[in-house]
């Protein structure tokens, strides 16, 4: 019995494979004498090995079999149906009139050869008009062009170059995806090729196909076979019902032709380039309303889908501590545009707003995948509290029904933990203040604004205001007039400066430099504390103005001693042995010590005190 079985199975499978595969042949019924020809052997809905071409007599082979390979589909009343094919092209030039007899050809299929029938070709002799080259196969479609048939001044029609909007379904549920495919047919190589003016998709929301445009496929529309190449390819979502309509695009095409001429070594072509405007078709889908009432659990899933849910942690609640209620949505349709379902928490609960995680694949003309949604929460009182049960809800077009998912409910244990309520928490309990009861402290009055001083005091603080900023702007007028107060209060800041930089030779032990900074700090501030120009600087006059001043003999005589001593330092540097920071500390004590001393006082305190 079970050797029988198997010897049907095998019967059937043979059966069924020669019901499902093809072998034909495809050639032109007459050819003129020298021109060249193609035949083309066709394998319909199945993969075949080891092509043996036929014997031909009457021509000569020229190149070949070059292979393609083709596939279509069509979507006809809810089932889909494919087809492929596999073609082996042989070119020949015909060599002498009358009879070529192209035989058989064969091919493996499933480990078994089959073969093509024969077929003839007339070849009318040279001279005689070119015939059309029909397929001699009844009802077969019209292979594309030869290229070295293609002269330059043969025009290039809307049916030999177009670019079509096709989709992958008439009609469609709001939500419902819908594959969208912009598809280049032609018949000539194609050297360049622009966008100027793409297809919009008002209505649409579109999930972009990722493709690599390829002109390598063969496919054949009203009989006719063209090379083809998917332009873009999009997943559609309507977002309202009616007819919907992909406006046409706009391209600019340079299709390759060629310009035949004869030479010395026969005849030759060369490729000449033609600019073309080529714009597409228009596609409209029919869009159906979702029906109507709709759940109140609905919020947009059109597809199938499967709901979950789990916690993290899954136990071991405390107070002041987060945690996750996480919803896992899979399965197929608008999976990416699906809206977090409304949960609701205990109000002892601080909830944040949800987290969505899309893992999507855009599969066969809709998207798959998951989508993880996360509620974090954090429980703000110990106890036993539950999240109740909930819905949710899809429409499944399939079925044009919508189907609705039970979500059990959680209990939770939550211990006391560390902390205190969170500021969230706080806020969104609080942002409505408890209305204030008993004695308001409310009474009435009738007083006018204008009979109390305060209302014009803002009339008279601005008055002060001004007058004070004009009386303190004509002072620094005044004392800007006076150069020799300003040198007089600039003397300080000018010194310090130099002292500086007098520090700065110090450091890199600079003695030249250090001494010369420091006399023209001491020459400096003595000539504009003093008011006397530097060309009439001397220490005569220095000692008498300074005195003049009011500094005491002290204080002037460390002044001049200070000078002599930078002086001797500078001129004789190798018998100079003074510490340059000790120089520096002496010359800034003595600078403050003058500065502290006011024009005309004289202070003989402050020079034995300092």
């Amino acid at each position: 019995m079970k050797r029988i079985i198997n010897i049907i199975i095998l019967l059937l499978t043979v059966v069924m494979t020669a019901q499902a595969a093809s072998f034909t042949v495809e050639a032109p019924s007459r050819v003129v004498e020298g021109n060249k020809f193609n035949v083309t052997f066709v394998l319909t809905n199945s993969e075949g090995s080891n092509f043996t071409p036929p014997e031909v007599s009457g021509a000569k082979l020229l190149y070949g079999p070059s292979v393609s390979h083709s596939y279509s589909s069509s979507w006809v009343n809810g089932k889909t149906t494919k087809s492929s094919s596999e073609e082996y092209t042989m070119t020949y030039k015909a060599t002498q009139s009358g009879k070529c007899h192209i035989g058989s050809a064969s091919i493996v299929v499933d480990g078994k050869r089959i073969s093509s029938r024969a077929t003839t070709i007339e070849i009318l002799p040279a001279g005689s008009s070119q015939p059309s080259q029909q397929p001699h196969t009844s009802g077969a479609p019209t292979p594309y062009s030869d290229p070295m048939t293609q002269s330059a001044d043969k025009p290039v029609s809307s049916k030999d170059l177009f670019v079509r909007i096709e989709m992958s379904k008439p009609r469609v549920y709001e939500q419902q995806a819908v594959v969208c495919t912009i598809k280049l047919y032609t018949k000539y190589q194609i050297s360049q090729f622009m966008p100027t003016i793409q297809p919009s998709f008002d209505g649409f929301l579109i999930e972009e196909i990722p493709i690599q445009p390829s002109l390598n496929k063969v496919e054949t529309l009203n009989g006719e076979r063209y090379m083809t190449a998917i332009l873009k390819q999009c997943i559609l979502y309507p977002q309202q019902s009616g007819n919907l309509t992909i406006t046409s695009g706009n391209y600019d095409v340079s299709v390759v032709q060629f310009d035949t001429f004869r030479s010395i070594f026969g005849t030759m072509s060369q490729p000449v380039e033609k600019s073309l405007k080529v714009t597409s078709n228009k596609a409209t889908i029919h869009i159906l309303p979702l029906p109507e009432p709709k759940p109140a659990s609905f919020t947009g899933a059109v597809g199938k889908f499967n709901v979950t849910t789990e916690l993290k942690p899954a136990t071991g609640f405390k107070t002041y501590s987060a945690a996750i209620y996480r919803y896992n949505i899979t399965g197929s349709g608008n999976i990416k545009y699906i809206k977090a379902p409304e949960v609701k928490f205990p109000e002892q609960f601080d909830v944040y707003d949800p987290k969505t995680d899309a893992q999507v694949n855009d599969g066969a003309g809709d998207m798959s995948g998951k989508v993880v949604i996360d509620y974090t929460f954090i429980p703000q009182y110990a106890g036993e509290f539950d999240i109740p049960a909930s819905e949710f809800t899809y429409f499944d077009p399939e079925a044009g029904k919508y189907v609705t998912l039970n979500i059990p409910s959680r209990h939770l244990s939550v211990a006391k933990g560390e902390g205190q309520p969170s500021n969230h928490y706080r806020m969104k309990n609080m942002d409505i203040r408890p209305i204030k009861t008993g004695d308001l402290g409310l009474k009435k009055s009738h007083g006018y604004i204008v009979d109390h001083w305060t209302y014009w005091l803002w009339f008279l603080l601005p008055l002060l205001a001004m007058v004070a900023l004009m009386l303190y702007y004509r002072k620094q007028l005044k004392e800007r007039a006076d150069v020799r107060r300003m040198r007089s209060k600039r003397a300080s800041k000018v010194a310090q400066r130099r002292l500086k930089a007098a520090r700065g030779f110090a450091s890199r032990g600079d003695r030249n430099g250090f001494y010369a900074e420091m006399l023209n700090a001491l020459w400096g501030y003595m000539s504009d504390k003093l008011s006397i120009p530097v060309s009439e600087l001397s220490k005569d006059n220095i000692n008498a103005e300074l005195e003049q001043y009011g500094i005491n003999a002290q204080l002037r005589d460390e002044s001049i001693a200070l000078i002599d001593k930078c002086e001797f330092a500078q001129y004789a540097p190798e018998l100079a042995s003074d510490d340059m920071n000790a120089v520096l500390d002496e010359a800034a004590g003595v600078i403050d010590r003058l500065e502290r001393v006011k024009r005309g006082v004289r202070s003989e305190e402050l020079g034995v005190r300092s």
